[in-house]
């Protein structure tokens, strides 16, 4: 396989987000969960529709379909979550001051911590937890008038990209239960693909936001370190593998909850200042943008058989919609690149939990956890600089590469959706994975890089989606943006 572009490009079977290509049996969205998240806090700030009409509306289709998906856990009493949606009528009511998410419905991925609310990570280890506190993102969610329902299943400590942990189980892909949701904001995705949810958090470390967000035909933005900020146990001065950031079905969603969760925090010295005007403001973009196809990386990574022909229908999409695409290629020693993502990988969560291999009960945690904190414990200062060496080399080579294109692109997988029985994918197209992370190599360039990076649902194929990521220039989020909300309409 080749990055090339020329010749006949394969017609897009793209169902445009916020247009769900329903699953067989899944019954179609009412007239309420049917429309896109702005529009419903629009119609609640306008009295138009009240928060409890629109908070029964989804928290009817959870009943009936959460069951069978298992994407929302820890979904608090219903008599509670109405009394919320009371309140925040009262508050309309009253001409109060409203958030940008004013009395709709969210759940928060199980790894953020949420006030009053289980957070399990999805480990044994922490099955009964309950913060008194809620994380930087879902403080900001909650500020801005969103009534938390619950968390979004994610898998256990948020390790590999497929949601399933003992604590809840898997959760199953929007269009074939029989298949992985991925992961690991897994959870968050079906609820919104599945429109159980109007808008939903993840967060990513290695594809977290990217691979579920393209397995479930929604969106997904990670955004440039330090646009979103978070405060990590042991070190706020290195520049984190890990960023939070929104899910949505449709562009200007997808800006609003980026609206709400970015901003500067005293806590996080790294963190980056507000933009000069609102993310969901979308500018047209610019006709002829060019956007540089990186494929296969030259044959680097193995890909099942359609997932870069289903990649390059969304580009061809993008040129209908104006923009230019070219091969591109990277001029970079790409294994050192996968090793300098393993050392820095199990450097940081060792440096965050490891403490955890003291606890009496470290024996029920996952094998993949034990084997990141103990690797990254072993690590010597030597390999860690090392590490660090690489990731800014290839910023640098990123760098030049978007200095003659305005977008660099890669499926958000190698694979499509495996059976959910299955831990991870041991083979792609004959080639053995050597880890349990190994399969999903193709996000770990726009993560080591730090920018901002978007999923693009681009195709179905057996029923199932598949993802174009975006990488774009450091802060240029607002470029994305205006990326995705021209895709959704051509």
């Amino acid at each position: 396989m080749s990055n090339a572009v020329d010749g006949a490009r394969p017609a897009s079977p793209y169902a445009a987000p916020g247009q769900l290509r329903a699953p067989p049996g899944v019954e179609p969205p009412d007239a309420i969960t049917r429309q896109d998240a702005v529009a419903l806090a629009e119609a609640i700030a306008s009295g138009m529709l009240s928060s409890r009409e629109v908070v029964t509306a989804f928290l009817d289709r959870i009943e009936r379909l959460n069951p069978t998906y298992n994407a929302i856990v820890s979904l608090r009493p219903r008599a509670d979550i109405l009394a919320d949606a009371d309140a925040a009528d009262a508050r309309t009511r009253a001409g109060a001051s409203l958030g940008l998410l004013h009395g709709l419905p969210i759940a928060i991925k199980d790894l953020m911590p949420t006030a009053g609310l289980r957070t399990t990570f999805g480990s044994p280890l922490f099955a009964d937890s309950v913060p008194a506190e809620d994380g930087l993102a879902a403080a900001r969610i909650r500020r801005a008038g969103a009534i938390i329902v619950g968390k979004t299943n994610t898998p256990e400590f948020g390790l590999g990209s497929h949601t399933v942990n003992p604590v809840f189980g898997a959760t199953a892909n929007a269009y074939d239960p029989a298949l992985s949701a991925g992961g690991s904001s897994g959870g968050a995705a079906v609820a919104l693909a599945l429109r159980m949810l109007p808008v939903a958090d993840g967060s990513d470390m290695g594809g977290s936001l990217r691979n579920p967000a393209g397995w479930n035909n929604v969106l997904g933005l990670r955004p440039t370190i330090g646009r979103v900020p978070s405060v990590a146990a042991g070190d706020v001065f290195t520049a984190p593998l890990a960023t939070d950031g929104p899910m949505a079905r449709t562009a200007r969603d997808l800006a609003r909850l980026l609206d709400v969760m970015s901003g500067p925090d005293d806590r996080a010295p790294l963190s980056l200042p507000a933009p000069a005007r609102p993310f969901e403001d979308i500018a047209p973009a610019a006709p002829g943008l060019r956007i540089g196809w990186l494929g296969d990386l030259d044959g680097h990574l193995p890909m099942e058989a359609g997932v870069a022909e289903a990649s390059m229908a969304g580009l061809a999409r993008l040129e209908k919609a104006g923009y230019r695409v070219e091969p591109a290629q990277a001029a970079f020693d790409l294994d050192s690149l996968w090793r300098a993502f393993v050392v820095l990988r199990q450097n940081t969560i060792a440096t965050q939990h490891r403490d955890l291999l003291n606890r009496a009960d470290a024996g029920a945690m996952k094998p993949e956890m034990r084997w990141e904190i103990e690797g990254g414990l072993a690590l010597s200062a030597q390999a860690i600089r090392e590490a660090l060496v690489t990731r800014s080399a290839w910023y640098a080579e990123v760098s030049r590469l978007l200095r003659s294109v305005s977008f660099l692109a890669l499926p958000t997988a190698c694979v499509w959706p495996f059976p959910i029985t299955e831990t991870w994918p041991r083979t792609i197209a004959g080639r053995a994975m050597d880890s349990y992370h190994r399969w999903m190599e193709v996000v770990v360039g726009g993560t080591l890089a730090g920018l901002p990076v978007l999923a693009l649902p681009c195709g179905f194929t057996r029923a199932c989606s598949s993802g174009l990521q975006l990488l774009a220039p450091p802060r240029s989020e607002d470029a994305l943006l205006s990326v995705a909300q021209a895709y959704e309409m051509t």
